[in-house]
């Protein structure tokens, strides 16, 4: 069964949701300053769903690690 678009981006946006959440707290501390870390959050969100977007559908033309069709059924 082939994964559609739409399940893609819902992974994609669960997935950045939680990450970006680590990636603002992570700049906080760092920088201690909470307008540059929203910022940055902002920055690495929008650039790492367009990423992970076109690295599940590249992932998804690649066969490595799939089983193999059956040639034949009975």
């Amino acid at each position: 069964m082939e994964e559609r678009k739409r399940r893609s981006i819902a992974k994609v946006v669960s997935w950045r949701m939680t990450a970006t959440f680590t990636t603002v707290i992570i700049s906080y501390f760092i920088t201690g300053n909470h307008s540059f870390a929203l910022k940055i959050g902002v920055f690495e969100v929008i650039a790492k769903m367009f990423l992970q977007y076109l690295h599940e559908r590249i992932w998804l033309k690649i066969k490595f690690g799939l089983p193999k069709p059956l040639d034949y059924q009975i």
